[in-house]
């Protein structure tokens, strides 16, 4: 039997502390995932779905967007994933009963965790403008409040609709085709907070904001730099595809200012030498560069290469560089105008281990670099990728075997979210393909991304919010601003499965509307239904689910969407300018948009006979598929970048957000994280043993952490300091906590990426004591 959801918040003042651990899954990330599952599901219904997770006819697991090889295991699912699974496809319950028991006040008291534990939401919910409780409102009265609402806009840029990435690209596409419709291209999502400094470098560099790799590179690979990531917890089937490349001969180096336990040693439990004999050594070399350092480290690997090619050693495949290239000369101006001393103190690396790095790279015949946020996340993440870029174009290693670029990306469909249309800046080519196919215009007119929504939320030119997924409030940044912004508008509508906190910071009116999970059936009128999703390797496949929904009153996201275009565009009175489509058709049956995708989306061709008995395909790259490079000089392009580091102030430290072990996102599934040592508590901040000496503070002291930016400041209470081996004047604290500390208008240059992975902040003795929530 499944236990009872919690009625109690965790006492985090009893949190504990223990060495970080030197090796990652093995027989602890079994019992854990097994925990929880059995917790939350029971025994049947944990054997009956964990054994259908990314199986070819089962359903993709709603975690990470790592890609799964032709062959799958019976278990083919991580302990993450195990949890997301279970955090799904859970018996708990959040319906009337609980609302008319919690008011909004109430809720608002407690914390991201023990929220997320009450279970799954069962019917659509409505706040009344000045109402302290939820209260049940049929589908139809809650979509026509939906209706109503956008058709009384003064404009339609008075809207933003923002996705999260566990959206199908069923429900992605009909989603920005409805946005679209209604006149604005406001579409937010949640790779404008994440991954968007990739697309942003990737398409001007290569003409393709993806990765260049299919799996068999990472496995065929002679070298491989995983840099500011952190695959042991945050995409741990990644581990497999890296013992499978070091079995086959790789050389693994970890870049990252945190020693990460995954990257140490791997503990595979589906081999006997993970179980039994000690697992495998992944990294070979761990360079625990600066927060921000990494553009620094590949300006550094490139010179190094260009300096042994000018001593008369052949390492640069000048042949690649004169065919398919440009920008080279200013280029390798820029790196030899480069000192060695900046580049040393930009990183706090030794030369020596720069040198070394540089030499594998100059020895190897194929080359990848993975990255995820650590990358990503500050002022200059668009140029440390185009760096990045730089050094694997100097040997050629884009477009051939074993080699190539591979952003990591975090959220299982937030890639093929994109395909479909969720960009506020979608290129010409796919409106123009959208008009043609629904017989209208598409705006134009750039929409709103995540930071510019909340800064016109705030200044009170949005009055309408929709969320398809996720948790807004607490995936963004500068937490306080984002919920005074939420509060200023007259209606907030939450797509959602699982109750959280952008429920409780709400418009003036709020709607909830409770939507299918992955793991379900979804039966429609022409029967059982699938959708699709994009893997972080650009492949295509179908997911269905097997389990009973978790009550007969939720909707799938496709008709939710549908059902609100209806109102809109069909009928006596449709919205100016309408999409044509026959919504009642697409809802009952799912082949019908894909069709429509495949007329819209180039390489969706036949994509109903492709995605049939499990099967699966890659959508077109001309980078890696023919070297083909659509940029503006129509070759992969060299960049000449200027070299940007934070100079930290004295008495002040850097700090990085991240994830602990036992969170995905803004789901918290555990006050544990066990790979660092820290257990039942999240609000901790790991600070260099040295820089406590210096700063005047111990392991074991409660400070609040308070960000300095542009003369403003942000408070963080109550933080335990936790000594640990991270870089000098680096440190580091689980978000959503800390978001509160993350400046709106503090983003990357081009991307307005949010830069929590470089925040400044400085700390002081905790105003009041850590308290139970």
């Amino acid at each position: 039997m499944a236990k009872k959801a919690p009625r109690e918040g965790v006492d985090e003042t009893r949190l504990k502390v223990t060495p970080p651990k030197t090796h990652a899954v093995g027989i602890p990330a079994i019992l854990s995932a097994m925990e929880m599952s059995l917790e939350q599901m029971g025994v049947v219904r944990t054997a009956r779905t964990l054994l259908r997770v990314n199986q070819k006819q089962g359903f993709d697991c709603m975690g990470c967007a790592w890609p799964e090889g032709n062959h799958r295991h019976a278990a083919e699912f991580c302990e993450n994933g195990a949890k997301a699974v279970a955090e799904e496809a859970t018996l708990r319950r959040v319906g009337p009963e609980f609302f008319a028991e919690h008011s909004v006040a109430s809720l608002l008291q407690r914390d991201d965790y023990w929220l997320g534990q009450q279970g799954r939401l069962t019917e659509p919910m409505v706040l009344e403008e000045g109402a302290s409780h939820y209260t049940p409102i049929s589908w139809d009265a809650a979509l026509d409040l939906v209706a109503e609402a956008l058709r009384d806009l003064p404009s339609p840029d008075d809207a933003v609709f923002y996705t999260s990435g566990r959206t199908s690209n069923e429900a992605a596409f009909l989603y920005q085709l409805l946005v679209r419709g209604v006149g604005t291209n406001n579409l937010p999502d949640c790779s404008n907070m994440c991954h968007e400094s990739s697309g942003s470098a990737l398409t001007e560099t290569i003409g393709i904001g993806k990765g260049s790799v299919r799996l068999e590179d990472v496995h065929d690979a002679s070298l491989i730099l995983v840099a500011g990531q952190n695959p042991g917890t945050n995409h741990p089937r990644m581990l497999s595809a890296l013992e499978k490349a070091k079995r086959n001969g790789a050389i693994i180096v970890a870049v990252n200012p945190l020693p990460e336990a995954g990257l140490i040693r791997f503990e595979n439990p589906q081999t006997p030498r993970g179980l039994l004999l000690g697992g495998t050594v992944l990294a070979d070399d761990f360079l625990q560069v600066r927060l921000g350092g990494d553009q620094a480290l590949f300006q550094g690997l490139g010179k190094y290469l260009l300096e042994v090619e000018e001593h008369g050693r052949p390492v640069l495949d000048y042949t690649f560089i004169r065919n398919h290239t440009a920008g080279f000369d200013q280029y390798a101006e820029h790196l030899r105008a480069l000192s060695w001393q900046t580049i040393v103190e930009a990183t706090g690396l030794p030369l020596s281990q720069i040198r070394a790095t540089g030499e594998r790279l100059a020895s190897s015949p194929a080359t990848v670099v993975c990255w995820a946020m650590g990358l990503t996340q500050h002022k200059h993440s668009v140029p440390t990728i185009r760096d990045v870029v730089n050094v694997l174009l100097m040997q050629g290693n884009i477009g051939k075997p074993g080699a190539g670029v591979c952003p990591v990306r975090g959220h299982s469909n937030v890639q093929g979210d994109r395909t479909m249309g969720i960009f506020e800046r979608m290129p010409e080519p796919f409106h123009a393909a959208l008009d043609a196919e629904f017989g209208f215009v598409s705006p134009r007119k750039h929409g709103y991304d995540t930071v510019a929504a909340i800064e016109a939320m705030h200044a009170g030119r949005v009055r309408f919010f929709l969320g398809m997924g996720g948790n807004f409030v607490r995936a963004t940044p500068d937490t306080e601003v984002t919920e005074e912004a939420l509060r200023r508008t007259e209606m907030t509508v939450q797509v959602s499965t699982k109750l959280n906190r952008s429920h409780l910071i709400t418009g003036r009116r709020a709607l909830i509307l409770p939507t299918l999970g992955r793991t379900e059936r979804d039966v429609q009128a022409a029967g059982e239904q699938r959708v699709t999703v994009e893997d972080s390797m650009s492949s295509v496949h179908a997911s269905r689910g097997r389990l009973a929904p978790a009550s007969d009153s939720l909707l799938s996201e496709v008709a939710i969407v549908a059902r609100i275009a209806r109102r809109l565009f069909t009928g006596d009175h449709p919205l100016p300018n309408a999409p044509v489509a026959d919504w009642a058709a697409l809802e009952g049956d799912y082949a019908r948009v894909r069709e429509h995708i495949a007329r819209v989306v180039p390489g969706f061709g036949d994509f109903e006979k492709r995605i049939q008995k499990g099967g699966s395909f890659l959508l077109p790259n001309g980078a890696r598929d023919g070297r083909s490079f659509p940029t503006a000089t129509g070759k992969a392009n060299f960049t000449a970048n200027e070299l940007w580091y934070s100079r930290i102030p004295k008495g002040r430290l850097l700090l990085q957000t991240l994830r602990s072990h036992d969170q995905y996102n803004t789901t918290i599934y555990g006050k544990d994280d066990r790979y660092r040592g820290i257990r039942n508590g999240r609000r901790v901040v790991l600070v260099n043993p040295d820089d406590l000496v210096e700063l005047g503070f111990a392991d074991g002291d409660l400070v609040d952490l308070i960000s300095e930016f542009d003369g403003a400041e942000r408070r963080a209470p109550a933080f335990r300091i936790v000594a640990y081996p991270t870089t000098r004047r680096n440190a580091a604290a689980y978000y959503p906590e800390t978001n509160v500390l993350v400046p709106l208008n503090s983003f990357a240059d081009v991307s307005r990426t949010p830069t929590s992975k470089s925040v400044v902040i400085r700390l002081e003795s905790a105003k009041e004591p850590a308290v139970r929530v």
